[in-house]
């Protein structure tokens, strides 16, 4: 069990990148949110909020494994931060590409309340949420970016 979790909470084995683990597991989440485009949107939603629960119980877990607290090799939580993002989004290029640099942008800046939830709340919930509330701001500006672009098709 314990070698299942580390493969799940480092998106089998990227969070061990020495350079920007966090980033390196944002790029192993495309090819996932690729095949979840292809699925309804309400069994995406059910996938996206499944993994969340799965990855706050693993980021947990890990924590304990690893004995620290959210240590760089958990990237599962950037997996479920960049499909939150990605909801309801075309799986084309500009909005990954967009996607991906607002997730990171504000997963490593953590406007308020991030920074605040990431101190505070504890554990694997505490692993996860700060992502999630990463991708619900880049989810937002992303939407507000492309009202003012051309179509992208």
């Amino acid at each position: 069990m314990r070698r299942l979790i580390i493969l799940l909470v480092t998106w089998w084995g990227v969070g061990f990148c020495p350079l920007a683990p966090g980033t390196v597991g944002t790029l192993a989440a495309i090819p996932f949110f690729l095949l979840l485009s292809l699925l309804p949107l309400w069994v995406y939603l059910l996938c996206v909020l499944g993994l969340g629960l799965v990855a706050c119980w693993a980021a947990g877990q890990a924590e304990t494994i690893f004995g620290e607290q959210d240590p760089r090799a958990i990237v599962i939580d950037e997996v479920v931060g960049f499909l939150a993002v990605m909801i309801a989004l075309p799986p084309t290029w500009p909005y990954l590409l967009a996607g991906f640099c607002l997730f990171r942008t504000f997963d490593v800046l953590k406007p308020p309340p991030i920074r605040f939830v990431e101190r505070k709340v504890k554990g694997g919930y505490g692993v996860v949420l700060d992502d999630v509330l990463a991708a619900l701001y880049a989810h937002i500006a992303l939407r507000i970016l492309f009202l003012f672009l051309p179509s992208t098709g």
